[in-house]
């Protein structure tokens, strides 16, 4: 067995809201061309398989693994789609090598949210066809559900919410990649447009178009490939009901649940004295407080007063979303997970640009799949 695994190749393509000039194989090949490049592989010949992350609704397309082998060079080779976040393809690609069959396997993930012309109505398809979807429930109307509970139970306020907002949009204007990024300030996000109460517009990250690819590698081949090898100290995953009746409204206990799944494999008992900066899920705002809560890194009903008071700034003691997260860069449908991933990595590497930290060891990322499901994930990263 493989026991260790680390990312020797990044690539991605995007981001934007809309590419009218460009197919999602042109963004997937672009995406694999820099990360096969980036790690010193070809693709024909060194890498032995292939994973894609991707919803068969939001492609329009049915068993989609059949769609991305000849932009991803995986021609009559092992390759096969998870119909999960990014993150859980991220976990799939190091399981394949932790098995000792494969010692480089390819990840691939990506959006072309600007072609689906009704989103609304694909996304309702996620809701129990007997008890939610007749009811025709919007999705952000259910997001607001959930932000309404998680404000009442935690003692965070809109303004905290709103703190998010100006933050990772503010971090985004140093990321080149970034769709959204805007310097605003409190009262731009509180007063703007209502979306689903007390949820605001400018709180739901806006889709935007890209993709991503990463190389994975064993311990033995990364040393060889990679001068700045990036490990996986740890992965975990959870998913739980996506019914609206049966889950516990109050709490995030499926990102807390793969948070000690991932906090056991890397040995970490203190998440907070360990890991040196986050980038965690911000579909909408109020996310990204939950998620910190549930990541352990502050008591709950902490994180939204810290957040307001600066701890999770760029400067702050534990930096969150310095990418600009979805809010900053645009929710990249399934391969959003790779994104935050992809940050972690950059920040490792020291390769991020005017948004680099000093002195970072270990990241951390986390993912949520989305309304109305209770799936989540996290990988713990390391130099």
């Amino acid at each position: 067995m493989n026991d260790r695994v680390a990312v020797v190749g990044i690539g991605w393509a995007g981001f934007h809201p809309t590419t009218p000039e460009l197919s999602y194989k042109e963004l997937v090949y672009a995406a694999a061309v820099k990360a096969y490049a980036d790690a010193g592989v070809d693709p024909r010949r060194d890498i032995q398989s292939f994973v894609t992350v991707a919803e068969d609704f939001h492609e329009g397309t049915s068993i989609f693994d059949e769609y991305t082998p000849d932009q991803l060079g995986a021609a009559l080779k092992p390759m096969h789609t998870i119909t999960g976040d990014g993150l859980h393809g991220l976990a799939t690609a190091a399981m394949l090598i932790r098995t000792g069959q494969f010692d480089i396997v390819a990840l691939e993930g990506h959006s072309k949210a600007s072609n689906i012309l009704t989103f609304p109505e694909v996304t309702a398809y996620a809701q129990d066809p007997v008890l939610n979807r007749p009811l025709r429930l919007n999705t952000h109307f259910v997001a607001g559900l959930e932000m309404n509970r998680f404000l009442f139970e935690s003692g965070a306020t809109r303004q905290d919410c709103a703190a998010v907002v100006v933050k990772n949009k503010a971090n985004a204007l140093k990321n080149p990649s970034a769709a959204y990024a805007a310097n605003l300030r409190l009262e731009d996000v509180l007063e703007g447009p209502p979306l689903a109460w007390p949820l605001g517009q400018r709180e739901a990250a806006r889709h935007a178009d890209g993709a991503i690819v990463m190389v994975l590698a064993s311990a033995e081949v990364a040393s060889s490939l990679a001068e700045k090898p990036i490990w996986l100290l740890g992965l975990g995953w959870c998913n739980e009901s996506a019914s609206l009746e049966s889950r516990d409204w109050s709490s995030n206990s499926h990102t807390a649940n793969a948070a000690v799944m991932a906090y056991q494999q890397a040995g970490i008992r203190n998440p907070l004295q360990v890991v040196d900066f986050a980038e965690v899920d911000d579909t909408y705002a109020y996310k990204e407080l939950q998620s910190l809560e549930a990541l352990g890194f502050c008591r709950p009903g902490e994180a939204g007063t810290l957040t307001s008071e600066g701890f999770t700034a760029p400067d702050g003691d534990l930096p969150v979303n310095i990418s600009g997260g979805s809010l900053g860069n645009g929710h990249l449908l399934d391969a959003s997970g790779l994104a935050r991933a992809l940050e972690v990595v950059l920040q490792l590497r020291g390769e991020a640009g005017g948004r680099q930290l000093e002195d970072v060891e270990i990241g951390l990322a986390q993912s949520w799949r989305g309304v109305p499901t209770t799936s989540s994930a996290v990988v713990i990263l390391a130099n």
